[in-house]
């Protein structure tokens, strides 16, 4: 018998995940440029970091997703970035070109 059927006062006991960082992991990639793409069926961020003056930039990680969990990570996103801007003030970002076709995948 489930453990809140025995205890109907009690709310129920919400199941914890344990998360396990590894230490590559912990180190962090910086990205300064995420290219996004969709089919039907997925989201794929590929996160790559572009360098003055090199005319090439390597992925450095690509992330598949659901279209459901794409929306809720953009949700998770703006709701952080909510917060941060409320504690450290607005993020300012200056108007930039599109990069729409000015990039090639090798």
């Amino acid at each position: 018998m489930a453990a809140d059927k025995l205890h109907p006062d009690q709310p129920p006991v919400e199941h914890q995940i344990n998360i396990e960082l590894g230490e590559q992991e912990a180190q962090g990639i910086y990205s300064n440029l995420v290219i996004i793409s969709h089919s039907m069926a997925e989201f794929v961020l590929d996160f790559t970091r572009i360098l003055p003056g090199l005319p090439r930039a390597r992925v450095h990680a690509r992330i598949l997703m659901t279209p459901q969990h794409a929306k809720l990570f953009w949700m998770a996103l703006g709701e952080n970035i909510r917060k941060y801007e409320q504690q450290y003030g607005e993020i300012r970002v200056e108007s930039q070109p599109s990069l729409s076709g000015s990039f090639r995948v090798h």
